[in-house]
């Protein structure tokens, strides 16, 4: 692993100034030309940074954002908690695009085989087929959550890039794509036909407006998650300038903080990477500060994780049964005594049970099992049961 990246200096990333004790430059085992590549061998979260950044469009330079962000996140410090981190430093840019795809894929497939969560600051948002290509060998379908003004679906026929990387994972074979789930997009910048190509494939979109309603409401979207996937692009532009497409509307930064904690406390949720930050268009380093806070809330969720999803051991939780009328299943509800987080199970064929065994309980609200009170059926349980079948 260690061939594909090179190290970090932190005297450079200190900026002169020196680490407190409990600040994560002391804390992170980083990868430096002196010390040597990290011993992973107690490591529960890898951060790496990735210098690709040729498909990217209208952002090239995005590749070089990680050691800003690394810069600002070493000077804050760690929450009531051991930290176990390791940064692996950066994956160099390969001769080819190919190159650099084949060793991020790598990475995070030997990482995840170890039970070990990547943080990957990128360059492009095409990286996270990379990500998805890692799973492969795990042998499940998993779910993909995607924090961005549009979906990215492009043109599936033409190359891999930043704005079609989505329709190249719906495309590959094998697939293994259960679920993916948009945050934030904005109708003007998302063609009506993808709109229609995400409710034909049971996917779920969720509008910018519609989510900063209620924000409680993404914390089930993104606990039913293995991916996330943040484009950076997706908070608007004057708490995050740092992007060739920045736009004036999008989340907050408080928002888009309160998003990576809901992430990092999913017991499902195995790797982030956040993507398309560009420093040359960061004014004050506005961006790259709000994306190290970012991380952090996402490290600090992490050890805040319950453990209690209720796949194995449902002593520990409250079960609801709801009858919806003319629908020939009852809907199940699972509360959990732990947190309070609400789960629907949904029924599944016998002979897709290890295949799917991990999607049947579907992190829901309360608004949801209210739903199923006033005899609706919830839009989750639908999507689900129909993808399921």
């Amino acid at each position: 692993m260690q061939e594909y990246f090179s190290p970090i200096d932190l005297s450079e990333l200190s900026g002169n100034r020196s680490y407190n004790d409990t600040s994560y430059g002391k804390i992170i085992n980083s990868y430096q030309q002196n010390s040597g590549f990290p011993d992973l061998s107690t490591v529960q979260l890898a951060i790496i940074g990735v210098e690709e950044d040729r498909r990217a469009i209208n952002n090239e330079g995005c590749g070089l954002a990680a050691d800003y962000v690394r810069e600002n996140l070493y000077h804050l410090f760690q929450g009531g908690y051991a930290a176990k981190i390791a940064d692996l430093g950066n994956i160099r840019k390969g001769n080819t695009i190919e190159d650099s795809y084949f060793a991020l894929t790598d990475v995070l497939s030997q990482l995840l085989k170890k039970n070990i969560i990547p943080i990957v600051i990128g360059g492009g948002q095409d990286l996270t087929y990379c990500n998805y290509l890692s799973y492969q060998k795990m042998e499940q379908t998993i779910n993909i959550v995607s924090v961005d003004s549009s979906f990215d679906i492009g043109d599936g026929d033409k190359e891999l890039n930043s704005q079609s990387y989505l329709s190249k994972i719906i495309l590959h074979k094998p697939n293994i794509l259960f679920n993916y789930s948009n945050i934030g997009y904005q109708t003007y910048f998302v063609e009506q036909n993808a709109i229609e190509l995400m409710d034909k494939l049971y996917f779920d979109a969720h509008r910018l407006g519609q989510v900063r309603k209620n924000m409680e409401n993404v914390e089930p979207i993104v606990r039913n998650a293995d991916v996330l996937s943040f484009d950076i692009s997706a908070i608007r532009q004057g708490d995050a300038p740092g992007n060739g497409n920045a736009s004036p509307n999008g989340f907050y930064g408080e928002e888009a903080c309160q998003v990576c904690r809901y992430a990092g406390m999913s017991d499902k949720l195995s790797s982030v990477g956040f993507y398309e930050i560009n420093p040359a268009f960061d004014s004050n380093r506005q961006t790259v500060h709000l994306v190290a806070q970012m991380i952090w809330y996402f490290i600090d969720g992490f050890y805040n994780r319950k453990q209690d999803y209720p796949i194995v051991d449902k002593s520990e939780y409250t079960k609801y049964r709801v009858s919806i009328t003319n629908h020939e299943h009852e809907i199940v509800f699972y509360k959990s005594n732990k947190s309070d987080r609400w789960w629907m199970d949904v029924p599944y064929p016998v002979n897709h049970q290890i295949r799917f065994e991990r999607h049947h309980m579907v992190p829901c609200s309360y608004s949801d099992y209210e739903t199923a009170c006033s005899d609706e059926l919830p839009d989750k349980w639908w999507q689900t049961y129909q993808k399921l079948g």
